[in-house]
């Protein structure tokens, strides 16, 4: 099974920072609330993937909408959880559908 491309881990600090208009300053702020982990090298280099990037897009949104960063973590965390829901009763829909037409 091959990996999503879009969780794997190449961009630096710096470019991330950059792509996002942010200070690095911001992404290690993330990073020490929980709202961000990024992958790290062997030499401990912090390392993006595009789904990090747009994890910190929906940060910045969520602080442009007014809401704090403990509050951006309980929105993120609901965020995954009912996605984590949806694609479980997707596969069950499929799932179904299969049994049913074996």
């Amino acid at each position: 099974m091959s990996e999503n491309p879009e969780s794997r881990p190449v961009y630096s600090m710096a470019v991330a920072a950059e792509l996002l208009g942010l200070p690095a300053a911001t992404l290690r702020l993330y990073e020490r609330k929980g709202l961000l982990t990024p992958a790290r090298t062997e030499g401990g280099t912090r390392r993006y993937s595009a789904d990090d990037i747009e994890r910190m897009r929906r940060v910045s949104e969520l602080q442009d909408d007014g809401v704090n960063l403990a509050g951006i973590g309980k929105v993120l965390a609901l965020e995954g959880e009912n996605a984590a829901l949806r694609q479980e009763a997707a596969d069950r829909t499929e799932n179904g559908a299969e049994a049913d037409a074996g």
